[in-house]
């Protein structure tokens, strides 16, 4: 085990959706698939992993909590799944994150667990960024007293990582968190404000050092608030450059099935098959492909390269026997 593998995730699953006329947007489909289920499938090596809010049904084994009091902000929900963790690094999740992926998320966890040169307090930012324009704010600001996370010997230990869209603006539920800090800074906000109902998320990433994971084209960290983010959502996975990697994902998840597919790969095979056999060929030899893969435990494009080896073959016979015929003479043997 290592700082990255060695983690849990905490999907934050409650909250009113005002926005969106108090539907329960983690059972929303994108694609086919709840958007609770896509952010799950972008962590699926977390030790464990909770889900704060209502029980809802998952695609794989998760721990449900319910945040003191229910609906009582993101604070307390953080502080109920915290309680369920015991990994030294922990993952924070919204749940409509339609388009993350395992990368951002690995992308996250090396930020949070590596030790750099710089990095600046009260949540880590350089001065001005990730927040509007004129904002400023002293950089000790909101730190614990006792706390001091200046240099060692040169070096600084963050207390974890954030995702930054390409406007600057921080996501502080698509970032990874060492437990420890977080754990104190939770207990800090707890005794200076009594509770951690209704408070909003700033008065705890103040008290941290935080990485920024640069998120430059928003993909990652787009989320869906209202009904047009998840028209949105929804256009681009039908999108030409998306649509069938994001059916191949949907298929697999739905039938619970882990295996790499080469796309291209396949395609070229139903080409040829449409083209040197007959059209229906194409998805019926598709289907042989993947039925021989999961039977005989073979490698997927070994069996594809065979089959358009074949393909191929009955092709070139065809075309040999028409040439044959019209020159009027046998066909090749």
């Amino acid at each position: 085990m290592n700082d990255l593998t060695d983690y849990d995730t905490i999907v934050l699953a409650g909250g009113a959706a005002r926005r969106l006329g108090g539907a329960d947007k983690p059972s929303l489909s994108v694609g086919g698939r709840p958007l609770l289920d896509r952010v799950l499938a972008a962590c699926p090596d977390a030790a464990i992993t909770v889900v704060v809010g209502p029980r809802r049904p998952a695609t794989r084994a998760v721990v449900h909590a319910v945040e003191d009091p229910p609906g009582g902000g993101p604070l307390a929900a953080l502080d109920a799944g915290l309680r369920h963790t015991t990994a030294p690094t922990v993952l924070v999740l919204s749940a409509d994150l339609p388009f993350l992926t395992a990368a951002t998320v690995q992308s996250l966890l090396e930020a949070a667990t590596r030790t750099a040169g710089a990095a600046t307090p009260g949540g880590g930012s350089a001065p001005g960024e990730g927040r509007e324009p004129g904002e400023g704010r002293d950089p000790h600001e909101g730190r614990a007293p006792h706390e001091d996370r200046g240099p060692r010997d040169g070096r600084t230990l963050h207390d974890g990582a954030m995702l930054q869209d390409a406007s600057g603006r921080d996501q502080p539920l698509v970032a990874a968190y060492r437990a420890e800090p977080l754990r104190r800074e939770l207990a800090r906000v707890r005794a200076e404000h009594g509770t951690l109902a209704g408070l909003p998320l700033r008065v705890l990433m103040s008290g941290l050092l935080l990485e920024r994971v640069p998120d430059a084209t928003t993909t990652a960290s787009f989320d869906c608030d209202t009904w047009e983010d998840i028209s949105a959502a929804r256009a681009r996975i039908r999108e030409h450059g998306n649509v069938l990697d994001e059916w191949i994902t949907a298929v697999k998840a739905e039938l619970g099935i882990e295996l790499d597919v080469d796309t291209a790969a396949l395609l070229d095979l139903a080409r040829d098959a449409a083209h040197g056999v007959a059209r229906p060929a194409a998805p019926l030899t598709t289907f042989l492909i993947g039925y021989a893969a999961g039977q005989q435990g073979r490698d997927v494009q070994e069996l594809s390269d065979r089959a358009a080896a074949l393909a191929n073959r009955w092709a070139a016979e065809g075309a040999a026997d028409a040439d044959a015929t019209g020159a009027g003479t046998k066909p090749a043997e």
